[in-house]
């Protein structure tokens, strides 16, 4: 099973994520790809630097050529950050978040894309909403409005999805530490925005008197979801550095990302979240499916069952991983009528999961493979690349896959 760790021993921000993924060799055609597909005069410059004796990978944001810092303005509601985030913005000239999700979701990029940029944007939003006591869509602020912070959470998603990790792990994150200057005063690191995205994830402060978590990178952690602890057994393979804009002498402010195999059986556990319903309607259903997606759900399914009194309802059942339970916890009892839900762990058997690549009269087209020391029991095209190559192409969906599928065989000697 491919997996990732994240060491966020100097914390974590957007550009920093982007620079181990580049530096770990995820294309860069992949990033700038889906930078120019935002149509925002956006672009971004990378370049090797030295933090501490660690050659990174350092990730500018340009806004019409210029860097982002020369381009943005200083109004009374700012915040000031350490890593590339390192300035400020306006919040009055912000983007709204309605404005941010119908931008990602007319640009020209994978639906899986779009899903993990605007789950980032919206748990940002929500955390900013309650840290200042306003309607969400009331929120014009620098991490969700700027053409940086909307640069680093859709081109941080598109590496995601490039890599084609199976399962992602993370060390606690350092927070860092001293003050922070936001709008309404001097506030101890985290800031509030950050602090309020970190609930319930692992951390801690030391070495250092900076801001080492942004609220950008605060946001892609948590929608990233991983486990986090010490790194687990795993065939490293690939090794990446992203560099934060500040080099603070004797520490290495870098992230580190490694990239391998696991070590150990394909066996995990997976959270089970249950409740039947005898009175929700199919549009309810249908919304809370939604938002458990989008809340990092694995799977959720519908079960026609027959409940006491011979009354036929709904079993709604949600797959997660143990970091979204209790919010998808909350969203079933918020937005169903249940007065319970029903929770406990199964084990579940998996597959090593890989990607290759093949070339169709469509274009290129990802078949995802799925063995077992080095058996391989499955082969399949990936969904969302016939679809898109489908639309290209004005063919049916099917067609596409067929293509691909005989494309593997040929490949394969079959």
């Amino acid at each position: 099973m491919r997996i990732a760790y994240l060491n966020c021993f100097s914390g974590i921000s957007g550009d920093m994520f982007l620079g181990a993924m580049i530096d770990a060799g995820v294309p860069a055609e992949v990033f700038h790809d889906a930078v120019q597909a935002l149509n925002l005069g956006a672009s971004l410059s990378l370049s090797k630097v030295d933090r501490s004796g660690i050659s990174a990978t350092h990730i500018h944001v340009l806004e019409n050529g210029k860097p982002t810092e020369a381009t943005s303005h200083t109004h009374n509601h700012s915040h000031d950050h350490h890593h590339d985030e390192s300035k400020q913005h306006t919040h009055s000239h912000g983007r709204s978040l309605t404005v941010i999700r119908n931008l990602i979701e007319s640009a020209k990029l994978a639906d899986p894309i779009k899903r993990t940029a605007i789950q980032a944007f919206e748990l940002l939003g929500t955390s900013e909403a309650k840290i200042h006591n306003v309607d969400i869509e009331n929120i014009h602020f620098h991490e969700v409005g700027a053409v940086d912070a909307i640069v680093d959470i859709v081109a941080v998603s598109a590496g995601i999805h490039a890599l084609g990790v199976d399962a992602w792990h993370a060390s606690p994150l350092n927070v860092g530490g001293g003050m922070v200057d936001c709008a309404h005063g001097r506030f101890p690191v985290p800031a509030p925005a950050t602090a309020d995205l970190l609930r319930g994830i692992p951390t801690y402060s030391a070495h250092i008197e900076q801001e080492l978590v942004t609220p950008t990178g605060a946001a892609l952690i948590r929608t990233l979801a991983p486990t986090f602890g010490t790194q687990p057994a795993m065939r490293a393979e690939k090794i990446g550095y992203g560099a934060g804009s500040r080099n603070p002498k004797g520490f290495p402010n870098v992230l580190r990302l490694t990239i391998g195999e696991s070590g150990e059986a394909t066996h995990s556990a997976v959270a089970v979240l249950e409740t039947a319903l005898d009175d929700i309607s199919p549009q309810i259903l249908a919304h809370v499916t939604e938002r458990a997606f989008a809340l990092g759900a694995l799977d959720v399914m519908s079960t026609a069952v027959q409940m006491k009194k011979g009354r036929l309802g709904t079993l709604i059942t949600i797959l997660a991983d143990d970091a979204q339970v209790r919010a998808l916890e909350d969203l079933l009892l918020r937005e169903t009528s249940t007065l319970g839900v029903r929770i406990h762990h199964e084990r579940r058997a998996c597959l090593d999961r890989s990607y290759v690549t093949v070339n169709t009269p469509y274009g290129e087209i990802r078949i995802k493979i799925g063995s077992r020391d080095g058996e391989i029991f499955n082969a399949a095209p990936e969904f969302e690349d016939c679809r898109t190559a489908a639309a290209a192409h004005s063919v049916p969906v099917k067609q596409v896959q067929q293509a691909a599928i005989a494309a593997y065989h040929a490949s394969q000697g079959r």
